[in-house]
């Protein structure tokens, strides 16, 4: 987060934002006189007969008028009481966070030898080679007297792993089938709220603290009492979300209005862009990869995922767009040359808003007439994808060009829009998903607690498939026969394990892996100094002919 000062700052001005969200809500409410607003009623200036036009402050009641409308609404004064109480923990949990953050810039500077004017040029890698080294010099880990580089990600990562892991297994209720829609992937940030309360950090959660699970959690013979427990949890848990949904539902708006109002206005395709999604973000994450590292690869992954996605379009949609457009287009381009001809024009009622609309279809349509210069080549499209973000379903091979391909990939790769309706449908959903969709999972989510953690020395109960380990978690169809000794279930879908080897090897050049994965990673590195050596020579592609060097030019 940038050193201290921006982690601090950032924290006092969103305190301050909730602070005039809440304040300046009210202040519409309760202090605005609409009907001189609007001038639906006349204001009388007898008073001041030099004034003919109605100012800002005329619209604006008096204090003790204000303050009479506040008390006569008990609904208004509940949610204001409601507000601050949520401030209030805010602020108790935002001090506490600053104490730790403190406590962190303080190791950084004493125990690392790392200045906060200089952390801006050092790598988490020179960052952890520097732990590593002081943990040599002056244990701060006292079980075990020197640590590797395959000890600290965990730590910093035990819950996200899990998450990353339950993800991976589908066991998380966050897919679902749903009629006219078919297969929805839904997961929030109020969702992962939720969930992470309920397993990791809630007083009904499987981790007694931050490092160990309870002990009732690693005997088999307390699954189904533990399960019951968890999804007796969820239901409560469901159920509050419940009771607040008006409240958080009203607040999601607010802050919604309030954020992309201003940008929608002034650059309507923005809710056009494409982002990554949270499920993505779990779905495409190795293990042990830290937040900053996952931010860099799907940064580099979002122009040709954009592309891919692009290069998708509707004949149909396209022809009447280019109409639709014409029409919108004509009618504003007539509206602006009327209002250059003569100001007077903007005083006509409710013409900012028609040309405001008109520039919103306008631009909505352009979005839907596909490039003319555009080449068709989904699937070298997909592969530039695919290098960066280094999971896409088997199905996808030789069917980039699919809708339900591209389909799945929307799931992924979703719009700013599609992100924005999801969260405003959170306080709504969420309170579904854990009533009923998450008590018939409980027991899966227990035994995968129970059969999938280990307790290492120095670093508490982690997730085993944090250990990158080959032999007992590895996929056949990965390894050569004989290296690994996992069955299907304790087996990482996709390759999981072996991509998340590969990228912490290749992340952490210094790091010395075990037995099993160095020779798996030999391997590798054999396989593909063969088919290096194999494969034909880029230029002997490139004078295939033009075909060729359309298809594997960097534009196309």
């Amino acid at each position: 987060r940038n050193g201290f000062a921006c982690v601090l700052l950032s924290d006092v001005l969103e305190l301050v934002q909730f602070l005039f969200v809440v304040t300046f809500s009210t202040f519409l409410l309760c202090c605005v006189d609409y009907d001189v607003l609007f001038a639906t009623r006349p204001l009388n200036h007898s008073h001041v007969p030099e004034r003919a036009k109605v100012t800002l402050p005329d619209a604006v009641l008096p204090a003790p008028q204000c303050a009479r409308r506040l008390r006569g609404s008990g609904w208004l004064l509940f949610l204001l009481v409601l507000a601050g109480a949520v401030w209030l923990c805010r602020l108790v949990t935002a001090l506490r966070r600053l104490v730790g953050y403190w406590e962190i810039r303080s190791f950084y500077i004493r125990a690392l030898g790392i200045p906060a004017e200089e952390l801006c040029n050092h790598s988490w890698q020179s960052v952890q080679a520097r732990l590593l080294a002081l943990q040599r010099r002056q244990p701060l880990c006292v079980p075990r007297r020197e640590l590797t580089e395959l000890d600290i990600p965990p730590r910093i990562l035990r819950f996200r792993n899990y998450t990353v892991a339950m993800v991976n297994k589908s066991l998380l209720p966050v897919r679902f089938r749903l009629p006219l829609l078919g297969p929805v992937v839904f997961l929030t940030r109020g969702l992962q709220f939720n969930l992470e309360l309920l397993l990791f950090r809630g007083p009904a959660a499987l981790f007694q603290n931050t490092w160990s699970l309870r002990p009732q959690v690693k005997r088999a013979g307390a699954r189904r009492a533990l399960a019951r427990g968890l999804a007796r949890a969820a239901v409560l848990l469901g159920v509050a979300n419940l009771a607040l949904c008006p409240c958080v539902l009203g607040w999601r708006l607010l802050l919604a209005f309030f954020s992309y109002a201003e940008g929608l206005k002034r650059a309507p395709g923005s809710l056009g862009a494409r982002r990554w999604s949270l499920y993505a973000r779990h779905y495409l994450r190795h293990f042990n990869e830290l937040g900053h590292e996952l931010q860099a690869r799907l940064g580099r992954g979002h122009a040709p995922a954009t592309k891919y996605m692009d290069s998708f379009s509707s004949p149909l949609l396209a022809v009447l767009a280019r109409h639709v457009g014409f029409f919108a287009g004509s009618v504003l381009a007539v509206l602006i040359v009327l209002t250059v001809y003569d100001e007077d024009v903007l005083t006509v009622q409710h013409i900012l808003t028609a040309i405001t609309l008109l520039g919103l279809v306008s631009t909505v349509a352009r979005s839907f007439i596909p490039d003319e210069h555009a080449v068709w080549c989904p699937e070298q499209l997909l592969q530039r994808v695919l290098a960066h973000v280094h999971y896409l379903p088997e199905h996808w091979q030789g069917r980039a060009g699919r809708a339900e391909t591209r389909a799945e990939m929307a799931q992924l790769f979703q719009y700013k829009a599609v992100f924005i309706l999801e969260e405003l449908l959170s306080p709504l959903v969420t309170p579904l998903i854990l009533i009923f969709a998450f008590p018939p999972r409980a027991l899966d989510i227990v035994d995968f607690f129970r059969n999938f953690t280990v307790e290492v020395a120095g670093v508490g109960d982690i997730c085993s498939f944090a250990q990158l380990d080959v032999r007992h978690h590895g996929n056949p169809q990965w390894l050569s026969e004989g290296h690994t000794e996992a069955p299907p279930e304790r087996q990482a879908e996709h390759g999981k394990t072996e991509l998340s080897l590969m990228r912490f090897a290749l992340s952490n050049p210094r790091w010395r892996p075990p037995p099993p994965a160095r020779r798996f990673l030999g391997h590798l590195q054999a396989q593909v100094t063969r088919d290096a050596a194999t494969a034909p020579p880029p230029r002997h592609l490139l004078a295939e002919g033009p075909l060729a060097a359309s298809l594997l030019s960097e534009d196309s």
